[in-house]
């Protein structure tokens, strides 16, 4: 059995960070459900796909979905390959992290992903990183971990993380925007944001990433 490990957790708990620097060290694939969500919605826009004509699009979109992640280097976001193409700057922006918050609420587009997702399982192992990864699509994992965060200090990571990419934002609109994103997370009908009943809940407000790894280790 391929072992797994998932990491869930709402926007700016720490969960890429995490899962990054699991993935370099045990030498593991990495799975940012995210950013493959995020692709799917780039895809779509690029091809004109919406909710209404996915139906009839499913095998063009099967046919040439192909993802895979590289973990990257510390410090720096995981990076998404699309069809051997670098897109991590397309897909980690604002704008789509909201078209993809609505297009992940629809089960058909979930559906979709499922597959997609359970394929990144092979050898030596998954550090699997998301918001249902221990309640839904690895389920029989051995290791759950769920992180968490009070919202201002989620906002405060985003807001640092914008910054370094040349982005000014306001701190008010994005604790709203962080907020809506979390209602919409845990209230969906379905895979609705919750820690697995056999996760281990870690709050990393004021632990730094060394300090959650170290937490994380003792519970491995």
């Amino acid at each position: 059995m391929i072992p797994v490990i998932t990491i869930d957790g709402p926007s700016g708990s720490g969960k890429g960070t995490i899962a990054q620097m699991l993935a370099l060290e045990l030498d593991w694939n990495i799975l940012d459900s995210g950013a493959l969500y995020r692709t799917l919605a780039y895809f779509m826009k690029e091809n004109a796909i919406d909710i209404e004509n996915f139906k009839e699009n499913q095998d063009f979109l099967k046919k040439r979905f192909h993802v895979s992640f590289d973990p990257g280097i510390p410090g720096e976001p995981v990076r998404v390959l699309f069809e051997n193409k670098d897109i991590t700057a397309i897909v980690r922006t604002e704008e789509m992290a909201k078209i993809t918050s609505n297009l992940a609420a629809e089960p058909i587009i979930r559906e979709f992903i499922k597959p997609c997702q359970r394929d990144f399982m092979t050898a030596p192992g998954l550090i699997a990183d998301g918001r249902d990864m221990g309640t839904v699509i690895f389920s029989d994992a051995k290791y759950k971990i769920f992180l968490t965060a009070s919202a201002e200090e989620r906002a405060k990571r985003r807001q640092t993380q914008l910054k370094r990419q040349g982005l000014e934002v306001n701190m008010r609109s994005l604790l709203q925007e962080l907020e809506d994103r979390d209602r919409k997370d845990t209230e969906r009908e379905h895979s609705p944001l919750i820690p697995a009943v056999d996760s281990v809940v870690i709050d990393t407000s004021n632990l730094n990433p060394e300090g959650v790894v170290k937490v994380i280790k003792t519970y491995l």
